[in-house]
């Protein structure tokens, strides 16, 4: 039986596509009314609490806001009986630290647990698809033992080592996100204040060099000044930014641009506003 705790942006997309998939997924979020939006769909039932959906399921995933989230979460699970005596394997689809994956790791085995770290990179449209990339990190034999699960969200999927290794990746990743969304969002308003289309932006730059994911799905959003729904928040990127910038924090790494990149989120108004909505940084008229 498969498990699922989280339903933010992404992690509703993700229940609702193992439901799907599966025919049988039970969830619990931590606000009740996010797991009853599930309960229409064939072969859903909802755990009482994190103990339960443990009990209730040898696979769980979690999809939460930062590691420290999983980590409360993760603990409240580990310590349950387990009557069949079988091991339970926790992916952690959350981004967090590297550091705190390797620790959850370690605590999740002395209460034979297997812990996968899986941040993803697509956002919501793309987890409604089963389209997510995946980074993973943890044992081979857990990975493929949790391939059902895996598989079910995901298009791509790369084993990047052991635990932390996955959350490593994807705070690469974000970086070159944090830096891509600024660059386009500070394009699009220069280009619009300087009187061009900037609707055609997306289509005219497609094949090109400066065509990117981020550009075909936020630039028309930018463009049109359409910020819902909401596809991924300014402060899940900045919490992000933090950790990579941590975890590059050492007397040989320099990152300029992301320093810059962290400087510019903190000037968003509305932290919990889509990332649609970093063009309004640009669009002031006092800096």
């Amino acid at each position: 039986m498969i498990g699922f705790a989280g339903l933010g942006d992404i992690g509703m997309q993700m229940a609702h596509r193992l439901a799907v998939v599966h025919g049988k997924l039970t969830v619990w979020n931590r606000t009740a009314k996010r797991s009853e939006c599930l309960i229409h769909l064939k072969g859903v039932s909802i755990a009482s609490s994190p103990e339960a959906l443990f009990q209730s399921c040898e696979l769980i995933g979690l999809c939460l806001t930062s590691d420290v989230a999983s980590g409360e979460i993760a603990r409240r699970m580990f310590p349950c009986a387990l009557p069949d005596g079988k091991r339970r394997i926790i992916v952690d689809f959350s981004t967090g630290s590297p550091d705190a994956a390797r620790r959850l790791a370690e605590e999740a085995e002395r209460h034979r647990v297997d812990w996968i770290d899986a941040p993803v990179s697509g956002g919501p449209l793309s987890a409604a698809e089963g389209t997510l990339t995946l980074f993973l990190g943890g044992k081979s034999d857990v990975l493929e033992t949790a391939a059902p699960l895996l598989k079910a969200v995901s298009a791509h999927r790369t084993a990047i080592g052991g635990a932390g290794a996955g959350q490593a990746m994807k705070l690469c990743n974000q970086m070159i996100v944090a830096n891509t969304m600024l660059t386009l969002a500070e394009t699009i308003a220069a280009a619009r204040q300087a009187g061009i289309n900037v609707s055609l932006l997306p289509s005219a730059l497609r094949g090109g060099l400066a065509d990117s994911a981020p550009l075909r799905l936020f630039g028309p959003r930018m463009a049109a000044k359409e910020h819902s729904p909401r596809l991924g928040s300014i402060a899940l990127m900045e919490k992000d930014l933090a950790l990579a910038r941590k975890m590059m924090s050492r007397p040989e790494s320099w990152t300029p641009m992301s320093d810059l990149c962290a400087d510019l989120l903190s000037r968003a108004a509305n932290p919990e506003a889509d990332l649609s909505c970093l063009i309004d940084i640009f669009l002031k008229t006092e800096r």
